[in-house]
C-alpha cells in the first residue's frame, strides 16, 4: 500500500529533510508540498540538492486537496500550526514538527510561548512524539506533537534515569551545544557567517529556553513529583548536530546499566561501552542517538553525554518514525541511512 503524503512548510530545513528521508521510503509518495513565500516554485529551485527527485511544485496550503492525502507533516512556524491544523480534515493523520502541541497544560504553553493556546480541543488529543517512550500511544494517534530537538537530546540522556530513580532529581545540569540549523532558515543577523563562525555562545540562559517546558513536563511525569533541571544551550558554528553533556549525582555503573537496559533492542539508540563518549560526527545525517557515560573524578558524580542530529532524530527523522507507527509501517522504514562521515 502506498501512503499519500503532504508536507506543509516544505521550504524550510525540516521540510527538506523530510523530503530527503521519504525519498527512500518504499510505501510513501509525496503528493503535495506547501511553502507560502515559495509558492509556485519547483522544489529543485528552493533546494537544488533535491533536483534528482520527481516532486510536486510548492503551493499555498489552501490550494491542496487533502481528500487524497493520508498523512500530513506540518513543518510550520510556532503558533502557525495551531490555526492551520484546526482547519484540516478530521480524518487526516498529522505529525506536527512545531511546538504548538507539545505542552499538555495550556497555562504552561502560555508561559513559555507568550500567548494563549488557540486549539485547546486538539491539544487534548495530541500525543507527545518522543517515540521510544510513547510508542503505543503514537500507534493509535491522529495528531502527534514532535519534540523540541534540544528537549529530545536531554530526555534520551535522562528519562530512564529519572524514571528509575537512580539519580538525585534535585541536582541535574544539562550543558548543551546545538548546531545553527536548529534556528531555522529565516534570515537573522546573529546567524550570518561573520557573526557566528569562529566562536560559540550561550543563549536563553538562566531558565528562559522554551524547551524547559518539555523537560518540566516529562521529567515531572516520570518522577511523580516536580523536577526542574538547570539547562544552558550554546550555539555552535556547525550545520547539524546536538551534543548534550549532562551532570548528575549517582553511581556511574548503575547509570550506565539503567540506560543500557532501557534502550536494549531500540534500533536508533546506542548506549556506548562504559567510558566511551559520543560525537556529533558519528550521527550526522542519521536517525541514530549515541549515549556515553563516564565517572567524574568527584565521588558520586556522573557525566552522561548524548549526541543526535537535530534535523533528523531531533525533528524530521523522529517525525517519519512516528508516521510509520501511525500508518502501520515498520518503524525503521526510510530511516536506516548510515551517518555521513567525515
Amino acid at each position: 500500500m502506498t501512503h499519500k503524503i503532504a508536507i506543509l512548510g516544505a521550504s524550510g530545513y525540516t521540510g527538506a529533510e523530510l523530503v530527503r528521508l521519504i525519498a527512500t521510503h518504499p510505501s510513501m509518495e509525496i503528493v503535495a508540498l506547501s511553502g507560502d513565500r515559495k509558492a509556485g516554485m519547483a522544489m529543485a529551485e528552493v533546494f537544488p540538492h533535491l533536483r534528482h527527485l520527481d516532486l510536486p511544485n510548492l503551493v499555498k496550503i489552501e490550494e491542496i486537496d487533502f481528500s487524497g492525502v493520508d498523512l500530513a507533516f506540518c513543518a510550520l512556524p510556532h503558533a502557525t500550526s495551531q490555526s492551520v491544523i484546526s482547519q484540516l480534515p478530521t480524518t487526516l493523520k498529522i505529525v506536527d514538527l512545531s511546538a504548538d502541541f507539545r505542552l499538555r497544560d495550556p497555562a504552561a504553553y502560555e508561559k513559555w510561548y507568550g500567548k494563549p493556546h488557540s486549539a485547546l480541543e486538539m491539544q487534548k488529543e495530541a500525543v507527545y512524539g518522543l517515540t521510544e517512550f510513547y510508542r503505543e500511544e503514537i500507534k493509535q494517534a491522529r495528531l502527534v506533537a514532535g519534540t523540541g530537538c534540544n528537549a529530545a537530546t536531554g530526555q534520551y540522556a535522562l528519562s530512564p534515569l529519572v524514571e528509575a530513580g537512580v539519580i538525585d532529581l534535585d541536582e541535574i545540569l544539562i550543558d548543551l551545544k546545538a548546531a545553527v540549523s536548529g534556528a531555522g532558515r529565516s534570515l537573522k543577523e546573529n546567524l550570518l557567517h561573520a557573526e557566528l563562525s569562529e566562536g560559540y555562545h550561550a543563549y536563553a540562559a538562566g531558565g528562559t529556553h522554551r524547551h524547559l517546558g518539555e523537560f518540566d513536563q516529562e521529567f515531572s511525569k516520570l518522577a511523580g513529583r516536580p523536577v526542574q533541571v538547570q539547562f544552558t544551550p550554546h550555539l555552535i558554528p556547525a550545520n547539524r548536530g546536538i551534543l548534550a553533556t549532562v551532570y548528575v549525582r549517582g553511581d556511574a555503573a548503575v547509570v550506565h546499566q539503567t540506560l543500557a537496559n532501557k534502550y536494549e533492542g531500540e534500533t536508533f539508540i546506542e548506549v556506548l561501552p562504559m567510558g566511551q563518549l559520543p560525537s556529533t560526527k558519528h550521527i550526522r545525517g542519521s536517525n541514530f542517538v549515541h549515549i556515553g557515560v563516564i565517572t567524574d573524578r568527584i565521588e558520586g558524580r556522573v557525566i552522561v553525554v548524548a549526541a543526535l542530529d537535530n534535523l533528523t532524530k531531533g525533528s524530521s527523522g523522529q517525525a517519519l518514525q512516528n508516521a510509520n507507527l501511525m500508518l502501520g509501517e515498520p518503524e525503521e522504514t526510510g530511516l536506516m541511512l548510515a551517518p555521513v562521515f567525515p
